[in-house]
């Protein structure tokens, strides 16, 4: 019974983690589905977000103590518009004037601008760091009332299962019903025919990389409350996790960053718990060493076609 708790606790653990993987991977997944690239500027759009919402909830502690819902909502929602607000800049100042170019060109551009929002906020917050007050308490007790081993599922951890489960529906629906989502496909099948068509690509890519960094700034809310603590180098690591967990399930599938997201956050759950903490990192990109190797395209990607 005591190995059988202790499992199904690593198995929250690393489906809370992978959950807010898949949300970060999710903006890797649409820009390269969309423009063949990577964004790697989109760590620290996550990283943005979370100290955002640490600043408003702080903000708001200091001057009225409000209902803890409302102050979550309102972080949230000042996290949204600055991350997005960044994403489109990223897009319209490191990504479109170089479009076009050869592939190498825009990745040192979005490795320039991911060095530039991480050296920023770490003059103007400071490289220390800091606390990230946890506002949802409390937990269930999922084993039997002996005296062995009880898994808990904490409310934080039930919160990220069910925003990441609420964000991902909502962007399969806008995918496959909106307008804007099924010009999205359009741009992903043909950017030039969809040009051709009346499609503002522009627009369009604009579109995918502000989704991107609104799932982000989600994600860095729920994954600063969770360890506790943020700093400026809080979305380097992770923006490199999520893109494994990208590619891991395919780079430029929207369920396969899912999968990804889940099974990369699960492998380091089980490795930390049954080996060592040390072991995670070098678990996780073995992973992605190992579907390199076999399957190139991930879990759930399809090979490329070229057309002639």
């Amino acid at each position: 019974m005591h190995d059988v708790m202790y499992f199904l606790q690593q198995l929250i653990n690393g489906l809370t983690v992978g959950s807010a993987y898949a949300l970060i991977a999710i903006g890797y997944t649409m820009v390269y589905g969309i423009i063949g690239m990577i964004n790697f500027a989109h760590g620290e759009i996550y990283m943005i977000g979370a100290y955002v919402s640490l600043i408003v909830i702080t903000g708001l502690a200091v001057t009225s103590p409000a209902w803890i819902p409302l102050v979550l909502l309102v972080a949230l929602i000042c996290a949204i518009i600055v991350s997005s607000s960044m994403g489109w800049a990223v897009e319209r100042i490191a990504y479109r004037p170089v479009r076009g170019q050869h592939r190498l060109i825009p990745l040192i551009s979005a490795i320039g601008m991911s060095i530039f929002l991480q050296n920023y906020v770490h003059l103007a917050q400071g490289s220390r760091n800091i606390g990230f007050p946890l506002l949802i308490e409390g937990g269930i007790s999922l084993g039997g009332s002996g005296g062995g081993f009880q898994a808990n599922l904490s409310y934080m951890q039930l919160t990220i299962f069910i925003v990441t489960l609420v964000c991902m529906t909502g962007l399969s629906l806008f995918i496959s019903r909106s307008k804007t989502g099924r010009a999205c496909r359009a741009v992903s099948q043909d950017l030039k025919m969809s040009s051709l068509l009346g499609i503002d690509t522009n627009r369009i890519i604009a579109a995918t990389f502000v989704i991107g960094a609104a799932l982000a700034a989600v994600a860095g809310l729920l994954l600063g409350m969770y360890y506790g603590s943020i700093d400026p180098l809080f979305g380097f690591i992770a923006g490199l996790k999520a893109f494994t967990a990208a590619v891991l399930g395919g780079i430029g599938s929207i369920p396969g960053a899912m999968l990804g997201g889940l099974v990369l956050g699960v492998a380091e759950s089980f490795t930390s718990g049954y080996l060592s903490g040390e072991y995670k990192d070098v678990v996780s990109f073995g992973l992605l060493i190992l579907i390199l190797l076999f399957r190139p395209t991930g879990l759930l990607g399809k090979p490329e076609v070229e057309k002639i």
